[in-house]
């Protein structure tokens, strides 16, 4: 299967080869804090089948062996690497993929971390736009 993305302003696009390892919803406080949202959607894949087909991502050392790479332009998350934790392994933000619903999550992760409000978000009223 191939697998496409972008971020937000299109000036970075790639592709994904096979099937990802594994699809998660994290919620460690760095991604929290590098997303500005109370979790992270990540499919993981190996870093062989992630190719940038425009552009280049901006990556920085965000703790540690983590690399979190982003859009300068715009700022969109895109992918996350730990060669000491997850060695050849990529995870990509699966938000920015074309049709993010094509892999849905399968487990939560650092739930250690998860704001006490997300456990029964679920039970908020929904409006399946702005309320007015």
């Amino acid at each position: 299967m191939i697998y496409s993305g972008q971020c937000l302003c299109g000036a970075i696009r790639y592709q994904l080869s096979g099937e990802p390892k594994a699809v998660a919803l994290c919620h460690c406080s760095d991604c929290r804090r590098s997303t500005g949202a109370p979790m992270v959607a990540w499919a993981m894949f190996p870093e062989t089948a992630l190719t940038l087909t425009k552009g280049r991502p901006k990556t920085i050392n965000s703790s540690g062996t983590a690399m979190r790479s982003f859009c300068a332009d715009c700022g969109s998350g895109l992918f996350y690497r730990n060669a000491g934790v997850l060695p050849g392994l990529v995870d990509v933000q699966s938000s920015t993929l074309d049709h993010p619903e094509a892999l849905p999550p399968t487990v939560q992760i650092q739930t250690a971390e998860r704001l006490g409000w997300m456990k029964h978000i679920n039970e908020l009223p929904e409006f399946e736009r702005f309320p007015v």
